[in-house]
């Protein structure tokens, strides 16, 4: 009996080892460069740096794709250990979650069909109102965009969803992230960006609310990084300069 109960105990802390030594990370892979998906894996900037703090933390990373508003409830719920995702610290989802130290600034750009006359009438974020604005649900964009008087804001669940609407011209302009919003003018010719100031925003890593030793480890990891020059070549690989 004993050698029986031995046995189980082994196993069972066998199975937590395992556990501990995989985490897993949610994203939302309609974020180029960030996270996005080629030949159907989970690529990206996000995906390249949360595999090199997995190794630093000896961790291995199982990925899960979500949508953008399903991240938070994963990670609340623990079917998720980590989220990276240009996801935002703002103070709202610190009550909720914590978050890394910050590793990406970005700002808000404005994309418009420049082959649909009620686009080209847009020229700063001062003329979104009296059009129908593209955003995409929980993102920046979102947030921002709500917040203006006069503007009809059609939500969608993906970036690539705003874009179609846009080049269909169902919406005038989509508000989003300035990198992906680069990303998606080089792919469509038809599109032009607007710069804008607003919403300036840094991107954090987030876990659970009682996992602040997790957030402490990563912060170290990610800071090792950069001290060894792998965040750098990092940014040049993702963002060359213009």
């Amino acid at each position: 009996m004993k050698k029986l109960v031995l046995l189980i105990m082994t196993l069972l802390s066998l199975v937590a080892f395992g556990k501990s030594d995989k985490l897993y990370v949610g994203t939302n892979a309609e974020f180029e460069p960030f996270e996005y998906l080629e030949n159907g894996k989970i690529v990206g900037f996000d995906v390249e740096l949360m595999e090199a703090i997995g190794k630093k933390i000896d961790k291995e990373i199982i990925w899960k794709n979500i949508a953008f508003d399903g991240l938070l409830p994963a990670l609340q719920s623990k079917k998720i250990d980590v989220i990276i995702a240009g996801m935002t610290a703002t103070e709202e989802r610190k009550k909720f979650v914590n978050f890394s130290d910050p590793y990406f600034v970005s700002s808000q750009m404005i994309m418009v069909n420049t082959e649909d006359s009620k686009s080209k009438i847009i020229k700063s974020y001062d003329d979104l109102p009296g059009n129908v604005v593209g955003v995409v649900l929980g993102y920046t964009g979102d947030i921002a965009v709500s917040k203006v008087e006069g503007v009809e804001v059609q939500r969608f669940n993906g970036t690539s969803e705003a874009i179609m609407a846009l080049n269909a011209k169902k919406v005038q302009a989509v508000v989003l992230d300035s990198e992906p919003a680069k990303n998606y003018v080089k792919t469509n010719k038809n599109l032009k960006l607007i710069n804008t100031d607003i919403a300036k925003e840094e991107y954090s890593i987030a876990v659970g609310k009682d996992n602040k030793e997790l957030a402490n480890e990563i912060n170290e990891a990610y800071q090792s990084l950069v001290k060894d020059g792998t965040f750098d070549e990092l940014m040049k690989k993702y963002f060359a300069q213009e």
